[in-house]
């Protein structure tokens, strides 16, 4: 949330009352509108009314969430917030600190979140010590996505590294496959540039420069390597790339149109609805040169003031469910993710989530589990618009140097 969103405004939206819904009504806002989003949303739903409560669903498509932001952002300047909505990271923090987010403490220590959830998560679901939002899952963003047929049509491997998937890019190409599925936005442009700083630059480089946007890291010989690396990818996209959803991207994979896609694991959602199995249908690998590390990305719902006492309880009701272990299951097998709570079994789950679940432990006991900044996990939202802009600026066009755009990203990095 920028300056411009008025401290004034908002108080006026408090005192017209936060939400003009009927009683004991749950509208809940979120982007969950893939084939396999929206049937884990479907499920959410389902829990809540089971309880009794009327659910109201406000989807807004667009799989980063920026146009969902900018409704809610209305909304609430209009004084009708929803119950819940869906926000995380540092916007969190901003949200809460304008005074709009209702304390949940009494649901997370009644059912003890913080002795479920790790300290990195936990932290980020409260403001001043307070939880003011619900976690829902542990997505890993560093993955990469390939069909095996394809591979094997092309006599290819998958890899481990980027050198290998230049050679690989290649086989595909020439086998006629478009090596890499990519969605032509600026988060789907992001997403791939982070997974490139992680694998040339490793975990320090990229804490540095991506998270705590040090100067000395972004100006740094290293970010000029992420940036050739990262430009060189560009060419193993097809034309029609550009304003691609992500869920088209993934099904050009699951079609074997493409090769590969670099994706967090809610593709796995989109594989898994299209009746595919890990393993045989399709491969999920870190991306190349991030084996060893894990780039997270948690849905969060944060929690409006209300004044309505019945619209609180179902609130509070919602934020009870979603961290219930039967809905964190249910949730997550079809999302794609993981578990937020650490005592959640994993037996019904594939092969892909245990080994997410396996190196998000190992990660954060080895100071490698870091946020996405692609997905709103890193920095605060002015500076990662500015960044991602910068570097999509970077990714379609084909005069600007790595140079050019270590300067525009360095600048970037300085909007409040």
């Amino acid at each position: 949330m920028s300056k411009k969103f008025s401290l004034t405004v908002v108080a006026v939206a408090a005192i017209l009352g936060m939400n003009a819904a009927q009683a004991d009504q749950l509208e809940v806002l979120h982007w969950w509108t893939s084939g396999g989003e929206a049937k884990a949303a479907a499920e959410l739903k389902k829990q809540m009314e089971a309880e009794g409560h009327t659910w109201k669903d406000f989807a807004v498509a667009g799989g980063g969430g920026d146009s969902a932001m900018t409704v809610l952002k209305s909304r609430v300047i209009s004084g009708n917030a929803p119950a819940a909505a869906q926000i995380k990271g540092p916007a969190l923090q901003e949200w809460a600190a304008e005074g709009v987010l209702a304390n949940i403490d009494d649901v997370a220590k009644a059912e003890k979140w913080d002795s479920l959830l790790p300290p990195v998560v936990a932290n980020v679901m409260k403001y001043k010590g307070h939880y003011i939002a619900a976690p829902v899952n542990v997505h890993r963003v560093n993955w990469l996505w390939a069909n095996p047929e394809a591979f094997k049509k092309a006599g290819a491997k998958v890899p481990t590294t980027w050198d290998e998937f230049f050679a690989a890019g290649d086989k595909l190409k020439a086998a006629g496959i478009i090596p890499l599925a990519h969605g032509g936005q600026n988060w789907q442009d992001f997403t791939t540039f982070e997974d490139v700083a992680m694998g040339v630059g490793g975990p320090d480089f990229y804490r540095n420069a991506l998270v705590k946007l040090d100067p000395a890291a972004i100006n740094s010989p290293t970010m000029i390597k992420v940036l050739e690396t990262f430009k060189k990818i560009h060419n193993y996209v097809d034309k029609n790339a550009p304003g691609r959803d992500w869920n088209l991207a993934t099904a050009m994979v699951i079609k074997g149109e493409a090769g590969m896609q670099l994706m967090g694991d809610w593709a796995k959602g989109e594989f898994l609805a299209a009746g595919k199995v890990p393993g045989k249908d399709f491969v999920c690998a870190p991306a190349p040169g991030t084996a060893k590390d894990y780039t997270f990305n948690i849905d969060s719902f944060a929690m409006f003031q209300l004044k309505d006492p019945a619209n609180q309880k179902a609130q509070k009701d919602l934020a009870k469910a979603i961290m219930s272990p039967s809905f964190q299951e249910l949730f997550n097998l079809n999302k794609g993710s993981i578990p937020v709570r650490l005592d959640v079994k994993l037996d019904k789950f594939d092969d892909c989530a245990k080994e997410s679940n396996k190196d998000f432990v190992a990660s954060s006991k080895a100071n490698t589990l870091l946020p996405s900044i692609a997905h709103s996990m890193a920095v605060p939202p002015a500076a990662e618009g500015a960044i991602k802009d910068a570097v999509s600026k970077f990714w379609n066009d084909d005069k600007e140097t790595a140079k050019d755009a270590q300067a525009e990203i360095l600048k970037a990095s300085k909007t409040k």
